[in-house]
């Protein structure tokens, strides 16, 4: 099987009615018009809606992010989701990254499913523009959208499989997205994530709640814990790690630079949960 350049299927984030193509992006036939940016994505975050000028991760944050990730440093959790997919009983036709940032475990999941031959119809949403002109630049192949969790632009029970890592998100329109029978992927802090980092900002320190989370219409598969130590010994990769954690901005400069002149050790414990949506 050889990849099929699918053109995207989108709703109107206002009216709800479907988006047709036309020469510089997508209309509805209510005539709401959205943009596609030259980096190849839709903007499908009308101003109405937005509860800040830029909402998202900025350009430094993504960057940081990025230098992170590309480093190799959580290629095991990127493994692991993959492994799951491809255990999956039958493969996804439709998948959505939900809060996929710039694209590096939607692309990494593309590659393992490629490996396979599989070449499924993948969305990419964000609420981050910087994230999103980066990632559709990079990854051409993949229908990046910048949009809400919360409120996304796709059909009721539109895709065979929703990725989540970390994102926000609410239950209902989890269940609203996926087909029956279809799957829900998700990633979240196990008990000891980023212990060492709490460490360095509260004298006690608490565990994550680890809970296995149970969404109404869903059946859990599998629930599991990933976790590994974490070494490093960059400054710049240290201080990338830092930026992508939500601890950041309780570091001063004087303690990101002690933090980062000397070799790190940080524990990284994440939850996995796969769910099937019951019929």
């Amino acid at each position: 099987m050889v990849a099929q350049n699918i053109q995207p299927i989108y709703l109107c984030p206002l009216c709800k009615a479907s988006l047709q193509s036309e020469t510089t992006g997508l209309v509805c036939p209510a005539g709401h018009r959205f943009d596609k940016a030259k980096e190849g994505y839709v903007n499908l975050l009308p101003v109405q809606k937005k509860k800040s000028k830029d909402p998202g991760d900025n350009k430094e944050m993504m960057q940081a992010r990025r230098l992170f990730l590309e480093s190799g440093s959580y290629q095991a959790l990127s493994d692991r989701v993959g492994e799951l997919v491809l255990g999956l009983p039958v493969s996804p036709a439709t998948i959505l990254d939900l809060g996929c940032g710039e694209g590096y475990y939607t692309h990494r999941l593309q590659q393992v499913l490629a490996k396979e031959d599989i070449w499924p119809q993948l969305y990419g949403l964000d609420i981050s523009r910087a994230a999103l002109k980066a990632a559709a630049k990079r990854y051409p192949q993949i229908h990046f959208c910048v949009a809400s969790s919360f409120d996304t632009p796709f059909a009721s029970e539109f895709f065979d499989l929703v990725v989540r890592i970390y994102a926000p998100s609410k239950p209902e329109e989890l269940k609203r997205l996926v087909k029956p029978g279809g799957h829900l992927l998700t990633v979240s802090a196990g008990p000891m994530h980023h212990f060492a980092v709490k460490q360095r900002i509260y004298d006690t320190p608490r565990l994550h709640e680890d809970s296995v989370e149970q969404i109404d219409g869903f059946e859990i598969v599998s629930s599991e814990r990933l976790q590994w130590q974490l070494e490093m010994e960059n400054p710049e990769l240290i201080l990338a790690f830092l930026e992508m954690t939500p601890y950041a901005w309780k570091f001063t400069p004087e303690a990101r630079t002690q933090l980062a002149g000397e070799p790190f050790s940080c524990e990284l414990d994440f939850r996995i949960n796969l769910q099937r949506r019951v019929l």
